[in-house]
């Protein structure tokens, strides 16, 4: 390409690799050169971080430029949106948005599938053989779900979530065919440069206190010392998760059993999921009968200080399985959950033979928190990268709570007393 000195498009030209000659001289302009005069060119400018404002370089802000324009291209080919709980439809229609809003229909709206295109779904909340209806009309379906650092706060407390996943091939909890995670921590090429960016965040996350709901809450309980210890988290029981990846445990209680089974003499803590705990979601353990497997029910108090104190974690699907693994404590799966399979838990549920690399930890969380999710920033609304929710998550002091999110509370502390008088262990 021939190009004055400075062109724009010819510098654009020069950084894409292409042959540039100056259109005066008719000289080769070696790309090298042409790269460092256009940066030169830029670099007369300021710029800033677009999430915290403290002064950036220009290249970082073309890489940021880059990510946005890629957030965007991944999203176009998504033509409509299904199963949306309408007071979470904002952040959703922020993490999808392509250059236009994202279009939100009824299930109902979706029975002809158009040819070519993307239907983007909330797995739990569209009928099964959805699936089916799209191989049909040759249309493609995406799965929505909550991203691992979710929010400050449940979302069944109607917190909107800060992170999802949009999984192409079927959606990570899911054992029964690939995901687009499984085929990232399958094939990914893993480099030295990312897998210390994850060791980076895994040390931030600790430090923080943050998991999925939660952040920079230190409270916990105190522990018997001199004893193996071991938490096992409960889950909700008819979450798809676990109704999918369960492995044959029939609920809480039988997963309290196993563990008892697998761990004799040790001190166990169940934990039941905060969801179940504050009556919104179906799991409720009697507590005389979790004592019968447990040493104590531990209900409240910081899910990472818990972590941080126990030698073991006995998991169903439970993300306090990846949780564990990041405090590098030792994690026994009775289930098929993401993180199982890959020669870093002790798996104690039927194997998934599709998965036969062994990771390390920092790539397991370089797919699954780096590479797989969507991150959008709580408070400018912009794509972002994890780095940018797990800082904003970190100066939580507390979930902030809506009138919406009131009164679900409300419900469901009427739901527990109500199955606590009734004596339902469900």
């Amino acid at each position: 390409m021939f190009a004055a000195p400075g062109d724009e498009v010819g510098l654009l030209a020069a950084a894409a690799g292409k042959q540039l000659f100056d259109l005066d001289t008719g000289t080769q302009v070696e790309p090298s050169a042409a790269f460092d005069h256009m940066v030169a060119e830029i670099d007369l400018f300021d710029y800033f971080d677009p999430y915290f404002g403290a002064p950036i370089g220009a290249l970082e802000w073309i890489e940021q430029l880059g990510a946005w324009r890629a957030a965007i291209d991944v999203n176009r080919p998504i033509s409509a949106v299904a199963g949306i709980s309408a007071w979470k439809r904002e952040a959703i229609a922020q993490s999808l948005w392509s250059g236009k809003p994202a279009r939100f229909v009824r299930v109902q709206q979706i029975a002809k599938m158009p040819a070519g295109k993307t239907i983007a779904v909330w797995p739990s909340r569209v009928p099964t053989e959805l699936q089916d209806r799209a191989d049909d009309a040759g249309a493609s379906l995406a799965r929505i779900e909550d991203g691992f650092v979710r929010s400050v706060g449940l979302g069944s407390k109607l917190h909107p979530p800060r992170s999802i996943v949009v999984d192409m091939a079927g959606i990570y909890y899911d054992p029964s065919r690939p995901s687009d995670l499984e085929l990232i921590l399958s094939t990914a090429n893993f480099t030295d440069e990312l897998k210390a960016r994850a060791g980076r965040l895994i040390q931030v996350l600790i430090a923080g206190g943050i998991t999925k709901y939660a952040a920079g809450n230190t409270e916990g309980i105190e522990l018997p010392s001199g004893v193996r210890k071991v938490l096992v988290p409960g889950q909700v029981e008819d979450d798809l998760a676990v109704r999918l990846g369960a492995g044959g445990v029939t609920g809480n209680l039988d997963l309290l059993r196993r563990a008892r089974a697998a761990e004799p003499d040790a001190w166990i803590a169940y934990r039941p999921h905060p969801d179940v705990a504050a009556g919104l979601r179906k799991g409720h353990v009697a507590e005389r009968e979790a004592l019968r497997y447990a040493d104590a029910v531990v209900p409240h108090g910081s899910m990472a200080a818990l972590l941080d104190q126990v030698d073991c974690v006995h998991a169903l699907t439970s993300l306090a399985g990846l949780e564990a693994l990041m405090r590098r404590r030792a994690v026994v799966t009775h289930g098929q959950p993401f993180y199982a399979g890959w020669g870093l838990t002790t798996d104690l549920g039927p194997s998934i033979p599709r998965r036969k690399r062994l990771l390390s930890l920092e790539e397991l969380i370089a797919g699954a928190l780096i590479l797989y999710p969507r991150y959008l920033d709580p408070e400018t609304s912009l794509p972002c990268p994890p780095e940018v929710v797990v800082e904003r998550h970190s100066r939580a002091s507390s979930e902030q709570s809506s009138l919406l999110a009131r009164m679900r509370t409300a419900q469901g502390k009427l739901a527990l007393v109500g199955r606590k008088l009734a004596g339902v262990s469900a």
